[in-house]
């Protein structure tokens, strides 16, 4: 993924590269650029910049100035002298905020691609982006770019299900969507509601009534089977457990499968301590690569 993610990180997060002396020296500004003449990148995964937090960030900032560097390249296409945000877009808006006229930058020289990584990246790693941010920064760099869940996942340092259910979350109705960017639903809430019949009318109710995930869950599966009543009895009939699985048991299995490279489904009964665990496999090669990661742990 253009120069390696890890790379990139030395200029987003160099204490994990080098010592603290290295790290300071990293931050050390290339120079001061008038806030006119920076702005913001139009592929940013953030979209919402919360007011209370902007003014906290911009009293601090009245206080001790901009201590991290915003990182910037030329604009492409633009007049020379004009930047273009790669991360560090609230400090900017903070800064604007706190009257200061002109903010300190590290200027680089970055691909497209380049430029959605580090954005993507340096959220991440703040835990800056809400679940819809993350999950749509993530479909850019695949429809953008042409990168693959897998490949994404072992450059992010995530797993390859984190990113799908966090993909998913994007097949939600916008007012579904809405709740999680406000945060008045979780990312297990909206999980929840993915498979629903009416995502939208749960969504109020859930957030209404304050439900839990694990009542929203209930509430999602009653109204599946409401919807479908035939579904139970179906899966009774093909030897499955007459229960559906929570989310968080969907996402174990997501991550098990992409270890293993097989099919791993996992049956737990809610309220109990046992369960069971099947592993599919397709060919002999995958049967002995799997006796031999059993019998390694000896």
């Amino acid at each position: 993924m253009g120069r390696g993610l890890s790379a990139l990180m030395a200029d987003v997060e160099p204490r994990s590269i080098q010592g603290d002396a290295f790290a300071e020296a990293s931050r050390r500004p290339d120079r001061l650029i008038p806030v006119e003449r920076i702005v913001p990148n139009p592929d940013q995964p953030r979209r919402s910049f919360t007011e209370a937090h902007l003014t906290e960030l911009a009293n601090s900032i009245r206080t001790k100035g901009v201590i991290q560097p915003l990182i910037v390249r030329p604009k492409p296409g633009g007049e020379e002298g004009l930047y273009e945000i790669v991360a560090g877009e609230r400090r900017w808006r903070a800064a604007q905020m706190a009257q200061l006229h002109e903010v300190p930058v590290l200027i680089r020289d970055f691909s497209d691609t380049e430029v959605l990584e580090v954005a993507i990246i340096e959220n991440i790693q703040r835990a800056d982006l809400n679940a819809i941010e993350e999950a749509a920064g993530y479909r850019q760099l695949m429809t953008k770019f042409g990168h693959t869940q897998e490949k994404m996942a072992e450059a992010l340092g995530k797993s390859r299900s984190h990113i799908a259910n966090l993909l998913r979350l994007l097949n939600l109705p916008e007012d579904v969507q809405t709740h999680v960017v406000q945060g008045t639903l979780s990312a297990g809430h909206a999980r929840a509601l993915i498979t629903a019949p009416n995502p939208s009318a749960l969504a109020s109710s859930i957030v209404k009534r304050g439900l839990s995930v694990r009542e929203a869950e209930k509430m999602s599966r009653a109204a599946s089977e409401a919807a479908d009543p035939d579904r139970p009895a179906r899966r009774r009939s093909e030897g499955t457990f007459a229960f559906d699985k929570d989310a968080d048991t969907k996402s174990l299995e997501g991550d098990l499968s992409a270890t293993l490279g097989m099919c791993v489904t996992i049956n737990h009964k809610p309220g109990h301590e046992g369960g069971c665990v099947t592993v599919s496999y397709d060919t002999l090669e995958q049967l002995d690569a799997l006796c031999m990661l059993l019998s390694s742990g000896r």
